[in-house]
């Protein structure tokens, strides 16, 4: 497996097929859910394959619930395997979250408390995925709504140590740790400050909605909208802190026309092309 090219890439949609193959040479890679493309063949399997053909690939599952307190399943896990040796995806990732309990599946992505047991838990889980697959993971930080009283692990450090036991990467999801940062009332710049950035193989970036509650403003992880302001000016101050990564524009719902979201991934690419260099190089 090789790393994924520092630029800016979509997630691919069905709908944007034609217009890709027209050409999207300022696309640098393509992400698909996994969960999209288990069976074994038919147009998602025809699509694919002909993106692959000409573009990177990162495949990002939605459904292993690494953070669920029963095992894995391994049926799906397999699958995932298949998958993945079919496309040699240059990424593989998944969410620190929760999915599943028993065989019903809930179609949503749980925060999960931190805490030693659950570290131990989502640790297990990581190694379990990372053998399978053969190949190391990244891991994504959620986009949460409440806070476990029973939680006595940062996020941040939950995130570092799953790394030094496992060996994973991470997936930071900028707009997730300002959706996240906001409902709790904490500042995302001050989280940023603290987040593991040395294991941070992939970034994403996504659109967010607001509600406003008397006690303030409640954030949701839609997916259904261009990437915030805030969300940009915090993306710029990591990558030249960091340098370029691997930056996902994720627009799954009110999917708008081709050249819309390829115009958010041409500025995501401005940004890695004149900010380039870390801070620390200079």
């Amino acid at each position: 497996m090789t790393d994924l090219p520092p630029g800016a890439g979509v997630g691919f949609k069905p709908e944007h097929f034609a217009a890709i193959r027209r050409g999207a040479p300022e696309i640098s890679f393509f992400e698909v859910h996994a969960e999209n493309y288990l069976g074994a063949g038919g147009m998602p399997h025809v699509q694919l394959t002909a993106l692959r053909a000409d573009h990177a690939l990162s495949i990002h599952g939605v459904g292993l619930s690494v953070g669920g307190a029963g095992g894995l399943d391994q049926r799906h896990l397999s699958r995932l395997r298949q998958l993945c040796d079919r496309y040699q995806p240059e990424s593989f990732s998944e969410h620190l979250a929760w999915s599943s309990h028993g065989d019903h599946y809930l179609n949503d992505l749980l925060p999960l408390p931190y805490t030693a047991e659950t570290l131990a838990l989502v640790c297990d889980h990581v190694d379990q995925v990372q053998a399978a697959l053969g190949r190391r993971m990244l891991l994504e930080n959620p986009a949460t709504y409440v806070i476990f009283a029973q939680s006595d692990i940062p996020e941040t450090e939950f995130l570092a140590e799953v790394v030094a036991r496992t060996g994973c990467g991470l997936l930071l999801d900028i707009n997730n740790v300002f959706v996240s940062c906001t409902n709790h009332r904490v500042d995302p710049r001050g989280y940023l400050s603290r987040y593991p950035m040395d294991a941070v193989g992939e970034i994403h970036l996504g659109g967010h909605e607001a509600e406003d509650l008397p006690t303030g403003p409640l954030l949701i992880d839609s997916h259904g909208a261009a990437v915030a302001d805030p969300v940009w000016t915090l993306y710029a101050e990591v990558i030249a802190q960091i340098g370029p990564k691997p930056t996902l524009v994720e627009w799954d719902n009110d999917l708008p026309e081709w050249p819309v979201l390829a115009a958010e991934a041409a500025r995501a690419a401005r940004l890695l092309a004149q900010i380039g260099v870390p801070a620390h190089a200079c």
